[in-house]
């Protein structure tokens, strides 16, 4: 079974690094991660993230000035298209800070992201970031599971 089934029919929150293994082709990653965002383009999976991916992916690309690539990820993470990208308003730093004082290893931007997932009404919370632990109703799922690697 492909990533995609495995995460069809649930909404499904998606964190900065699945961004650069689908758009850098870091692998084993990359060709998975392909294969759910075009399940994302095709309606078959239901995907959110936070601007603040935005923020995190163009860190290297504004460092090596890959102005190619600063644009495909602000084309990727553009509001309107099949992936909900939603902003960083109050109610979600509201939602960080009670976060954060539940689970005193959250850090801040993990915070904001598992916040959007909630407030995004996602049920699961696709990462990498082993450590990464979220509140009971957003199940952590990470990709290096999904992905059979």
């Amino acid at each position: 079974m492909g990533i995609a089934e495995a995460l069809a029919g649930q909404r499904v929150y998606l964190d900065t690094n699945i961004f650069i293994y689908a758009i850098e082709g870091v692998p084993p990653y990359a060709d998975a991660m392909r294969e759910l965002f075009a399940a994302i383009d095709a309606g078959r999976v239901e995907a959110a993230t936070s601007e603040l991916t935005l923020a995190e992916v163009l860190v290297k690309p504004l460092i090596t000035g890959d102005a190619e690539l600063q644009e495909v990820y602000q084309e990727v993470l553009r509001e309107g298209g099949p992936l909900h990208v939603a902003p960083v308003s109050r109610a979600v730093l509201l939602g960080a800070a009670g976060l954060r004082a539940r689970i005193d290893t959250l850090r801040l931007p993990d915070a904001i992201h598992m916040a959007t997932a909630q407030l995004c009404g996602c049920g699961a919370f696709l990462t990498n970031d082993q450590s990464l632990r979220g509140p009971t109703n957003v199940r952590v799922l990470l990709c290096s599971h999904l992905a059979g690697s």
